[in-house]
């Protein structure tokens, strides 16, 4: 199975509307040219800028038709009730109303969490929402799973953005270390790529369809933005285990080679 991880596409309307559209726009096209085409797009959070109505209709008319299923995970520029108002009872929600869900292909469950925390920017996921998935991931023992949520559980030695992580990260880990089935847990946030490690599995974590930001290792300089290439990460499960591309959107071009 193929799975397309699009994030942090920070949508929104009015004069500054035009770039973060024509990113997700694109990123969007690349995944169509992907083949074989990828089985579904999970976009992981800050799916609008500002958590506005006007956003999200904004978002469905750039996804609404689009040809591959399209799953949705909030972030913490998103609002709960205005994502739901919007999409609630919809594929892009599991066809359901809650903003956490799991939708089970043939070959794999991919499971959706809200780790948004209103009025914050680091994020949470909280007990109920750990019980539940422990019990989904318990359904299905013997088909490999992924895990989407916004907010990375670790940190990846960048101090701006490791302040605004997962707070409850151990809790999250001890439910993923439970289920050996889980081949990958992917998140979003930092509007960077990065990989590592995580709770006997391997955490990735897409980069923006918008902009990046810059790798700021040191406690005492300012974290920004920077003209790095958008890109997706194309997500290959398996019986075996799952492998992770980065496919990139900004800068690709493709020609025949050989070796």
């Amino acid at each position: 199975m193929l799975i397309a991880q699009l994030s942090d596409p920070h949508l929104t309307t009015g004069l500054l509307a035009a770039a973060p559209a024509a990113g997700l726009h694109r990123a969007l096209g690349r995944v169509l040219a992907v083949r074989p085409r990828p089985d579904c797009v999970v976009i992981t959070g800050d799916l609008v800028n500002n958590g506005r109505p006007d956003e999200y209709a904004a978002l469905r008319e750039l996804i609404g038709r689009f040809p591959v299923p399209v799953h949705l995970a909030p972030g913490n520029h998103d609002d709960r009730e205005a994502l739901l108002d919007a999409f609630g009872g919809t594929p892009l929600l599991g066809g359901g109303f809650s903003t956490y869900y799991h939708v089970d292909h043939e070959a794999a469950s991919v499971v959706v969490l809200d780790s948004l925390v209103p009025g914050s920017s680091s994020g949470q996921l909280g007990e109920e929402q750990l019980g539940w998935l422990d019990g989904v991931l318990a359904g299905r023992p013997d088909v490999p799973a992924v895990v989407f949520l916004h907010h990375p559980p670790v940190a990846v030695g960048i101090p701006a953005a490791d302040s605004l992580r997962l707070a409850d990260s151990d809790a999250f880990a001890e439910v993923i270390r439970r289920h050996r089935h889980v081949v990958r847990v992917a998140a979003g946030h930092l509007h960077r790529p990065v990989t590592t490690a995580y709770a006997g599995t391997v955490l990735t974590v897409a980069p923006s369809t918008w902009k990046q930001s810059t790798l700021t290792m040191s406690a005492d300089e300012q974290i920004g933005w920077v003209d790095e290439p958008t890109a997706f990460l194309l997500h290959l499960v398996e019986a075996g285990g799952c492998v992770t591309h980065t496919v990139q959107v900004s800068h690709s071009a493709g020609q025949t080679c050989s070796s």
